[in-house]
């Protein structure tokens, strides 16, 4: 039962991304990587919201993970304005409404999910001084609309920004990065799950 899952957007394992995903989990210590390129399972919702599909054995389990965790890592690039294909299926298949989110009478979301933290670190080509002309939308989609939509309540994005033109000192920082943010949300999540059963006895 790891404290955190680490969820890899990318479908090619020997991305910058992946390499992030296996730097943050390794310092880390407690973290299972989801690298979604290894799951199978059909990432179209065939029938919208009007029809459930059934769950196939690694996206059950990885939506357990997701109740398990108490802290939620997507680490995934920028296409075209928004994440992979491949991430965004897995959004639809496995973030599912009245299971990780539900809504209030008068129309209002809740998330369902219990992590109280998350990361998004998020890959981009685009140079940083074009963000604010783009507002990289895929932070505002993943961040915000949800994983806070699912009840993560913090949510913290680190945004490499230039990577096609990066060079290999800024390379290394962010992995270093990566490393730093592993080994000190390790920390805290091992507390966290230590003091939950506590936190639940005096409840």
């Amino acid at each position: 039962m790891s404290t955190a899952l680490v969820i890899d957007g990318h479908p090619d394992a020997q991305s910058l991304t992946a390499e992030l995903v296996r730097r943050y989990a390794a310092a880390h210590g407690d973290a299972r990587v989801l690298a979604l390129r290894d799951l199978e399972y059909d990432p179209h919702l065939r029938f919208g919201y009007r029809e459930r599909m059934p769950l196939e054995p690694d996206l059950a389990e990885a939506k357990a993970a997701l109740k398990d965790a108490v802290n939620v890592v997507v680490a995934t690039p920028l296409w075209w304005g928004s994440v992979p294909a491949l991430l965004k299926g897995f959004f639809d298949r496995a973030l599912l409404p009245q299971q990780e989110y539900r809504y209030t009478d008068a129309g209002i979301p809740v998330g369902l999910l219990s992590a109280p933290h998350g990361r998004l670190l998020l890959l981009a080509d685009t140079p940083w001084y074009f963000a604010p002309l783009t507002g990289l939308p895929a932070q505002t989609h993943v961040a915000r609309n949800t994983l806070r939509l699912c009840g993560i309540r913090s949510v913290r994005t680190h945004r490499m920004l230039g990577v096609r033109n990066a060079p290999e000192s800024r390379i290394q920082a962010w992995l270093e990065r990566a490393e730093r943010l592993g080994a000190s949300d390790g920390d805290r999540d091992r507390r966290s799950r230590a003091s939950a059963p506590l936190a639940a006895a005096r409840a």
